[in-house]
């Protein structure tokens, strides 16, 4: 008869110990991958970014709602999964000496504790939306629009900065060093950025417009890129 390891077990409780840095099991969590724990990771990120996306969108309409709760997460997953080769290269040549398995989970985790964060604040975000009248082209040129939208912005920097604060301690555990560590957590940070404020652009809008239909891509979404629209952005406020 053929003996079987019991199957392990989801423990939400994981993610406490995510989101409090506990360096020396972190450090575990990477050195010793789990499917177990890779599931975690990836449903924390669907529900905290969806339940967050839902938030945003709904004060556009029920269905942009659904639209951003989808994107959000997708986003996130996708950047994690395009860029994990590249990020596992560049940390052996900037000094980390971490394969691919173990970069991948390290940039999980971090946005892990991003998406916990987020869903935390989605009620605060819902609650906000509420009360907001509705969008209206009046609304969206006043001050409420600006409102939500810095609040937006802001909620979701701190989410980050946490997660990358997460990452870079974790890192420097591992590799020994801080500056090493700093190395490869900007290296990451880059190749990010490019690859998520891309996806962001195709998978636009997300609390959207009242002066446009509700759909989950702009008839628009392969025109241009995100880069050259701030190009554009920042010409035109030099030139204004």
């Amino acid at each position: 008869m053929i003996m079987r390891a019991p199957a392990e077990k989801l423990n939400p409780r994981e993610i406490g110990t995510l989101l409090r840095g506990e360096l020396a099991t972190l450090g575990g969590w990477i050195e010793q991958c789990s499917l177990r724990r890779f599931a975690l990771h990836v449903g924390v990120i669907i529900l905290g970014t969806g339940f967050y996306g839902a938030a945003m969108g709904w004060w556009r309409d029920p269905q942009q709602a659904l639209f951003t709760a989808i994107k959000f997460p997708l986003i996130i997953l996708l950047t994690t999964a395009g860029n994990a080769l590249l990020n596992a290269m560049l940390a052996p040549l900037l000094g980390l000496n971490l394969p691919f398995r173990q970069s991948f989970s390290a940039i999980l985790m971090s946005f892990t504790v991003a998406a916990a964060i987020l869903g935390a604040f989605s009620p605060v975000m819902a609650f906000m939306v509420w009360n907001a009248p509705p969008m209206s082209p009046a609304a969206v040129s006043g001050a409420t629009y600006s409102f939500i939208k810095l609040a937006n912005v802001a909620v979701i920097a701190f989410a980050g900065t946490t997660g990358n604060v997460r990452l870079f301690q974790t890192l420097a555990r591992l590799g020994g060093s801080k500056a090493i560590a700093f190395r490869v957590l900007v290296a990451w940070l880059a190749g990010n950025l490019f690859l998520g404020g891309q996806l962001s652009w195709i998978l636009r809008p997300f609390i959207g417009s009242p002066g446009l239909p509700v759909e989950f891509f702009r008839a628009t979404a392969l025109h241009g890129n995100f880069y050259e629209n701030i190009f554009q952005t920042l010409l035109q406020i030099f030139n204004d």
